[in-house]
């Protein structure tokens, strides 16, 4: 059984969405190592639309010398939960349509390897509350941005989770990394 790995950048007051403000705060080496020790065993990318549709402009034409994680971007199959989207393919290469989310669908996916999740606000809560996350890692960054789109919006389902670390990075953000709560 594989493992499905999220990892989310984060304001300290919970926002999520289109992260421009981590420019701000640079990309160094350790953050990369950090992101990088999470996408190291995946066999998979699962993204929901919206974020496929930002990301797959943003990395199908860059390669490993404009940044050392496009080969991992572009040549890892990308599986997109979407019920509107009809060619994936098209958009970027590696790329399949699994239809409307189906929790079930995941779990098969999940069954034949481990799974990245980057972004992709709206599926990671149907992830969360359908237990089938294993590893939520938030990147803090030390701002506050007061609007936009929250993983955990006012109404969201109670999530109780099990903190595995905590790593501060030397541009002042804070990877939190949390598992399902015990027991």
């Amino acid at each position: 059984m594989g493992a499905i790995r999220v990892h989310e950048f984060t304001t300290v007051d919970g926002v999520v969405d289109a992260p421009m403000w981590t420019m701000d705060y640079g990309f160094p080496d350790d953050l990369a190592a950090s992101i990088g020790a999470l996408t190291a065993p995946a066999t998979g990318i699962l993204l929901g639309r919206t974020t496929f549709e930002m990301f797959g402009p943003a990395w199908k034409t860059r390669t490993a010398a404009d940044d050392e994680g496009a080969p991992f971007f572009n040549d890892t199959t990308k599986h997109v939960v979407s019920s509107t989207l009809t060619d994936a393919e098209s958009v970027w290469q590696n790329s399949t349509v699994l239809g409307g989310y189906d929790a079930d669908r995941i779990r098969a996916l999940k069954a034949e390897g481990d799974l990245y999740v980057s972004g992709s606000a709206t599926l990671v809560r149907a992830l969360i509350a359908d237990g089938l996350v294993d590893e939520l890692h938030l990147y803090v960054y030390p701002l506050a941005v007061g609007s936009g789109i929250r993983l955990f919006p006012e109404g969201t389902a109670k999530a109780p989770l099990s903190l595995l670390g905590a790593e501060p990075l030397s541009n002042g953000v804070v990877h939190l990394s949390y598992g399902p709560a015990a027991g």
